[in-house]
């Protein structure tokens, strides 16, 4: 799938019967330590592949009509770990930090000199042109119209990254996209969106091994 392609011949469908699984990458070592990573292709950690193998467990009940990846290799391990057949979707990829790529929010924070956080205060250039949430969005509402038809023929899984993926459930929900920022997702963690009444809706949210402790820092 290229990053030009043409909108499908017909709309997204009403009320599809299928879900939607997420599935966040297992731990990396720029994960471990909060680090922002959006387009630098770093590989799992022994418990990111761990973890990965858990999440496979959690979704192996599931009919998928379709199972995308990001094309970095964190994802695409992490579905291969899972036990996912899926297809590179080159829309999936993480957030373009652009030149906070590989830095800490709290490092950014000490910088500025106030409260920085991508969602409200976005990303600046530096080696990658850097993205604004609204451009993630709009990757994110192009996935969607793969998905939501492939939702009618069974249940769709999605292997990719953590604010991408935030961005993508506030598109589903169809609300702002930054309301990504009030829902945090762990490593490794898998997520279940459907209809509920004809409404687009959250039926299960960062569901892992264990209940998360403190929000996911990255």
């Amino acid at each position: 799938m290229s990053m030009i392609d043409p909108l499908p011949n017909h709309p997204a469908p009403d009320n599809p019967t299928g879900k939607l699984i997420l599935l966040r990458h297992g731990e990396t070592e720029w994960s471990k330590q909060g680090k922002h990573t959006g387009l630098t292709d770093v590989p799992l950690t022994a418990r990111g592949e761990d973890l990965a193998r858990g999440a496979g467990r959690l979704v192996a009940g599931y009919d998928f009509s379709l199972v995308l990846t990001s094309p970095l290799q964190r994802a695409r391990h992490t579905a291969e770990l899972a036990g996912l057949d899926a297809e590179v979707d080159p829309f999936l990829v993480e957030w373009d930090y652009g030149g906070y790529e590989g830095r800490t929010t709290r490092d950014i924070r000490s910088e500025l000199g106030y409260n920085w956080s991508a969602f409200t205060h976005g990303v600046i250039r530096g080696d990658t042109p850097g993205e604004t949430v609204e451009e993630v969005a709009a990757r994110a509402s192009r996935v969607l119209t793969r998905v939501l038809p492939a939702m009618e023929e069974g249940d769709v899984a999605l292997v990719a990254h953590g604010h991408f993926l935030r961005i993508l459930t506030a598109v589903y929900l169809r609300l702002a996209p930054r309301f990504g920022a009030q829902i945090t997702l762990d490593a490794g963690s898998v997520s279940v969106l459907s209809y509920y009444r004809e409404q687009p809706a959250i039926l299960s949210w960062n569901y892992g091994p264990e209940l998360p402790m403190v929000p996911s820092e990255s």
